[in-house]
């Protein structure tokens, strides 16, 4: 059973998500928050597994609550526009991914039971844009090349190409390798980094300044 803390400051809003995830028979919505604080406060006490967090709250917004989340729940941040000015600084503080609200039901359901499940919500598309829209205004890459010397030159090379937001499968046509190769070097460049997922390498690839916007 997947368990879900909602957090939005409108009330509709988490009752029609609450609605929409109870009725699934491996989702339950353990608590809902008005507000970050009161988000982190209940991730504490009842340790979802997913945390579906809006990104414009009064007081303590999702951004500032996603930075403060206990270790493991996942965070999917919420925002009204896709390209959301703060999306790239939640990924950058531990968010698995991000939603519109106004995604159809079936994929808010799809989308949790994958970020459940370990994986990243970020399409190559998304990341694509993302990248382009906002890593010329993220921080200069900071002095974190040394956290890339225990990567072999091959995971290098997949972490470059993983910051540009491609897949497993183009990853293994452009380095000719498998598919289950790439992957296989994208988990090792994972545990090495102490990346919770693939889009926390992706912010990692830039920080490190491996891969530079415009690149794509």
């Amino acid at each position: 059973m997947i368990k879900l803390v909602l957090a939005d400051d409108q009330a509709l809003v988490r009752a029609g998500f609450k609605a929409l995830l109870d009725a699934q028979p491996d989702m339950t919505v353990v608590a809902e928050a008005a507000d970050g604080a009161e988000a982190v406060r209940l991730s504490r006490e009842h340790e979802p597994d997913v945390v579906l967090m809006d990104i414009r709250m009064p007081g303590t917004d999702g951004l500032a609550a996603t930075r403060q989340m206990p270790p493991g729940p996942r965070v999917i941040i919420l925002t009204t526009f896709e390209l959301d000015e703060y999306v790239f600084e939640a990924l950058r503080g531990g968010a698995s991914g991000f939603l519109v609200k106004d995604t159809e039901p079936a994929e808010l359901i799809q989308a949790v039971r994958v970020v459940a499940a370990g994986e990243a919500l970020l399409s190559p598309s998304v990341t694509r844009r993302l990248i382009a829209e906002y890593a010329t205004r993220a921080k200069e890459p900071s002095n974190t090349n040394h956290r890339l010397d225990q990567l072999t030159d091959r995971e290098r090379e997949v972490l470059s190409l993983v910051g540009t937001g491609k897949t497993n499968d183009e990853i293994a046509a452009d380095l000719f390798m498998s598919p289950a190769t790439a992957k296989t070097h994208v988990s090792r460049a994972m545990m090495k980094l102490h990346a919770r997922d693939r889009a926390q390498l992706v912010v990692i690839a830039y920080e490190s300044g491996l891969v530079k916007p415009g690149w794509l």
